[in-house]
């Protein structure tokens, strides 16, 4: 055996354990421990943004939106833009959707924002229902509308979204942007994957959808890029009331759940 080989095997030879890592030759070779790297408070402050570190940040939301939703009643999802006025009619529809859905024995969830999200929550609380808002961290400042009784912020879309899926029977969207978009196609495709069922998705203002849903069926359809019958899978509505019964209808025969159980503390 050369000296050359000899010394190889001797440095693959020196193996460090750093919790479940294992490091083994020239990467084994450690200056100094994890508990001083920890408690010495000297040195550059980039760890923070370093992927391990954002693991925990990803970990620690699932457990704070898991926690704070557990006990959540059903729950209906409003989407729609952020940009809507006050003065729209857009939002005197999705506050009278919030008041709907709340008469109908659901809470309801949505981004948080201003705009058609905030009518919904601000429907939702005037009807003495339970509103909630799940935020996200934007380049642009963007708070937690007033209306909001349970609010999360989160810094990660997909944390965000699974929060949405697992705590809303359903999905109603008003006219909305890219943000909008985003949440309508994830819970298409989660149905129609059958991921999740039972999961209405309804599309609320026929004027705003349908030059959406004309592209999917003379486009994607007739490309045999989706099925005919993925068409089925949008409700498309004018009406707050067919968009509520549509919801309805769809948990007919669930076990019977009420939003307002005594033993839960709002």
């Amino acid at each position: 055996m050369s000296d050359t080989e000899s010394g190889r095997r001797k440095s693959r030879a020196k193996i460090v354990q750093r919790g479940p890592v294992q490091l083994r030759g020239d990467r084994a070779v450690e200056t100094t421990t994890m508990d001083q790297r920890l408690l010495d408070r000297r040195g550059p402050t980039d760890w923070v943004h370093t992927d391990p570190w954002r693991v925990l940040r990803i970990q620690s939301e699932f457990i704070e939106g898991f926690g704070a939703l557990a006990e959540v009643p059903r729950a209906v999802a409003v989407f729609g833009s952020a940009r809507t006025p006050e003065d729209d009619p857009e939002y005197a529809l999705g506050r009278k959707l919030g008041a709907a859905l709340v008469e109908a024995g659901y809470a309801v969830v949505t981004g948080g924002g201003p705009g058609a999200m905030e009518a919904a929550n601000r429907g939702a609380s005037e009807s003495g229902g339970f509103s909630i808002g799940l935020g996200i961290e934007l380049p642009f400042e963007q708070s937690l509308n007033e209306w909001v009784d349970l609010g999360l912020n989160f810094r990660y879309f997909f944390a965000r979204k699974t929060m949405f899926v697992k705590y809303s029977q359903a999905f109603i969207c008003l006219p909305g942007g890219f943000g909008t978009l985003d949440e309508l196609f994830e819970a298409v495709t989660l149905v129609q994957t059958h991921k999740i069922t039972r999961f209405p998705i309804v599309l609320l203002g026929s004027d705003y959808w349908s030059g959406l849903l004309a592209w999917i069926r003379d486009v994607m359809v007739r490309d045999g890029k989706i099925s005919p019958g993925d068409l089925d899978l949008l409700f498309v509505t004018d009406s707050v009331e067919e968009a509520v019964r549509i919801v309805v209808e769809a948990h007919r025969g669930d076990e019977a759940e009420s939003v307002y159980e005594e033993n839960v503390s709002w």
